[in-house]
């Protein structure tokens, strides 16, 4: 699928260096439950980013999946800078390179899943800690969004500088090599 208008943003970015955007922050999440189930993925999220994981706590009890309020069920971790870009095209050749427009939201910032944590290129099968998948939510800002999270003197970010997913569309196509479309592609299977 081609975004209408594409050479428009490219030449917006050149014109104006500001306005051009840039992949915040990566979040790589598993939920399992809890369990023995959570220290494998801890393990896995470790061994694929390099970085030490964090737990999320349930904020309510659940009797029908028997978790009860704040009882670690998921592991997450976040990349930034090279890390995130580094871990982003990996988990995009798992995806093999196609995303769909449902992915990205009102923001800009778009989310997709692996099923099987072994789909990532050099990443072998360990019996020991079985197959995971996760879920990967992309964070996509222009510089100057500091002013919305900053402690002093918060402020909005005016609407003219506010990133539409179109134009995040066309930085991630641009940046990563990827296809976005419509709906996806029906598989043919041969026997």
């Amino acid at each position: 699928m081609s975004i209408e208008n594409e050479h428009v943003y490219t030449d917006d970015w050149k014109a104006f260096p500001m306005r051009e955007p840039f992949i915040s922050k990566v979040v790589v999440d598993i939920c399992t439950g809890g369990g023995e189930e959570l220290n494998k993925a801890s393990t896995i999220l470790e061994m694929l980013t390099g970085q030490t994981p964090i737990q999320s706590r349930a904020r309510q009890t659940i009797r029908d999946f028997g978790i009860r309020k704040r009882e670690p069920i998921a592991v997450r971790v976040t990349l930034r800078n090279e890390r995130a870009e580094e871990f982003l095209r990996k988990a995009m050749k798992a995806k093999d390179d196609v995303l769909l427009l449902k992915n990205w939201d009102d923001d800009g910032n778009f989310a997709f899943g692996i099923s099987e944590h072994i789909d990532l290129p050099n990443v072998k099968y360990d019996p020991q800690l079985g197959v995971q998948g996760m879920n990967i939510t992309v964070c996509v800002e222009r510089p100057g969004y500091r002013v919305k999270r900053r402690r002093r003197r918060k402020a909005k970010v005016p609407y003219k500088h506010r990133l539409t997913p179109e134009e995040s569309m066309v930085f991630v196509k641009n940046k990563f090599g990827i296809e976005i479309l419509e709906k996806e592609r029906e598989r043919t299977y041969l026997f």
